[in-house]
């Protein structure tokens, strides 16, 4: 049993969710295969999980080929992002083709995914389902909540060109749908816990702020060189997010948008801009705390000396760190190793971020910001330092580390909690001496 001061642990700091991409030349070539978005160690889960509810990953199905897939899931939702094929279950076999979605509810087997034909040598689907969230309360499901439904291209184009003709009055934050299921009447949601949004930005448009408390993560379906998201903790007295975080959009990528953060949609290119984000939002909405604010109505609301309590699951001096950073592709995963966010080499990135291709610090890129833990060494490598050998070569990028001692009590434990740093070659470094 333990037992805490309220004021001081009401509002416990936990590992935030970051801003991370998936990019899309993972599904664009090699073998078939899922390629799963798990960043866990990054919030501190010991599931593999790409936000606390939910699982994303990329399954590339080569030209002929097939794969199966399982997840402990209530529901599961496929994008297809490229190609046409089948997906079989015990629920029976649904047909797809590029730009069509479909959910699949608890399945006790597998489901095989066929590729009839593709370009890039292989079909690719965005694969997102619930498995996390019943791993963290310790379930299975007991039975199915929905019919597997299927939402086709061309239906989804049409309901998004008919609101666009629509004489509506004023101006919309955004033109997309809501992909709804008859099992959710009361939520409107594409299952009892998924909820997702084919949205369109016109060429030359901005999307004003708004926030939720659920996680999304956003598939860029279809996007020109001068698409992004900005997001951020706060706005200001006219609407806009201080001290962004940039998200530039890349066609067949995802990235992830913290809860609670405000976050605009920019099109400066000079065609319309798509985009699918998939959220737990079916869950929260159901529980009455989705609390989707837009910032033009905050705005009113705080003019007339009004304002909506809100809360954040994460401390100022993170959000700064995190703002510093910004958006980026993590590093692959290091067995032994748990990768964190890291602002200790900012400074010496920028020389690089002149120079031409090198983006800025609130674009998506890879980056000396990102670290690792170490939590893992060989004792023969602490014990040749310890006992005054010559000094050894940074370990290489993927090397396996056997388990020492955390509590000092051997090496110390500042060595077992050592910080190692990745650097643009992709090997770890450390700093000297130990």
């Amino acid at each position: 049993a333990q037992i805490f001061e309220y004021g001081s642990a009401a509002n416990p700091v936990m590992a935030p969710i970051p801003v991370l991409v998936h990019p899309p030349e993972m599904h664009e070539e090699g073998p078939t295969r899922v390629i799963p978005f798990d960043i866990d160690d990054f919030m501190d889960i010991d599931k593999q999980c790409t936000s606390p509810n939910l699982m994303a990953s990329f399954v590339r199905v080569c030209e002929g080929d097939s794969i199966d897939t399982t997840a402990n899931a209530t529901s599961q939702a496929f994008y297809v992002i490229r190609g046409t094929g089948q997906t079989s279950s015990e629920h029976g076999t649904v047909s797809w083709s590029t730009g069509d979605l479909f959910v699949v509810p608890a399945t006790r087997g597998a489901l095989s995914h066929l590729c009839a034909s593709a370009t890039k040598g292989g079909a690719a689907l965005y694969w997102v389902h619930d498995e996390p969230l019943m791993d963290y309360l310790g379930v299975v499901p007991s039975g199915t909540k929905f019919e597997p439904t299927l939402f086709k291209r061309e239906r989804m184009l049409a309901e998004v060109q008919e609101i666009a003709h629509q004489n509506t009055k004023g101006d919309r934050n955004r033109l997309g749908i809501l992909l709804g299921n008859k099992a959710c009447e009361q939520t409107k949601t594409l299952t009892h816990v998924l909820w997702s949004l084919l949205n369109s930005i016109p060429a030359q448009n901005i999307q004003r702020p708004h926030r939720h408390n659920s996680v999304a993560l956003d598939l860029a379906v279809s996007a020109l060189p001068g698409v992004y998201t900005l997001m951020g903790k706060e706005i200001d007295a006219t609407g806009n997010i201080i001290e962004p975080i940039r998200c530039d959009w890349t066609p067949g990528g995802v990235f992830v948008t913290p809860p609670g953060w405000w976050h605009s949609h920019h099109n400066e290119s000079d065609e319309i801009a798509w985009v699918l984000p998939m959220q737990d939002a079916g869950l929260y909405t159901h529980q009455r705390t989705l609390d989707i604010r837009f910032v033009d109505d905050e705005i009113a609301l705080h003019k007339q000396g009004r304002i909506r309590g809100s809360s954040f699951a994460i401390t100022n001096r993170q959000f700064t760190d995190m703002s510093k950073i910004g958006c980026q592709v993590p590093v692959p995963k290091v067995i032994g190793m748990k990768r964190v966010l890291s602002v200790a080499e900012l400074d010496d990135t920028k020389e690089d971020i002149s120079q031409p291709g090198g983006g800025s610090r609130d674009s998506s890129r890879h980056g000396g910001t990102q670290a690792y833990h170490m939590l893992q060494r060989t004792p023969s490598y602490c014990d040749h330092m310890a006992l005054g050998g010559k000094a050894l070569p940074p370990p290489t990028f993927g090397a396996a580390f056997q388990l020492i001692q955390q509590d000092g009590s051997q090496h110390g434990s500042s060595q077992a909690y050592q910080l190692l740093k990745v650097n643009r070659a992709g090997q770890l470094t450390h700093p000297s001496p130990w």
